[in-house]
């Protein structure tokens, strides 16, 4: 299973409200991120720099299901008030960090 991340940014002053959007996830989004093939994803914040984590057998799969999802559609436009998303126009996905290191 491969591994990518991303790094993204909380609006300021909207950090609690990013939390407890996550922490009441809706089943539908956590069914869509499975469905995705994703797994063992993460997200960690320092101060308003958000790094995200996870894991995909098809990076490509994955990005075009999401593309074409309607409650990843929903979500992203909830989110887009209180985040800034740096999204690559190539694969309508987050930009992803290019790994550096791995043992």
């Amino acid at each position: 299973m491969a591994s990518y991340a991303w790094v993204l940014e909380v609006r300021p002053g909207y950090e609690d409200e990013y939390k407890k959007r996550h922490d009441e996830i809706w089943p539908e989004m956590l069914d869509t991120l499975r469905e995705a093939g994703i797994s063992n994803y993460n997200i960690f914040r320092y101060g308003l720099k958000l790094f995200g984590y996870f894991e995909t057998n098809d990076l490509i799969a994955t990005q075009t299901y999401l593309a074409g999802s309607s409650v990843n559609a929903k979500w992203a436009e909830w989110m887009a008030p209180i985040m800034k998303i740096d999204v690559d126009p190539q694969t309508n996905f987050p930009y992803l960090l290019p790994l550096q290191f791995q043992t």
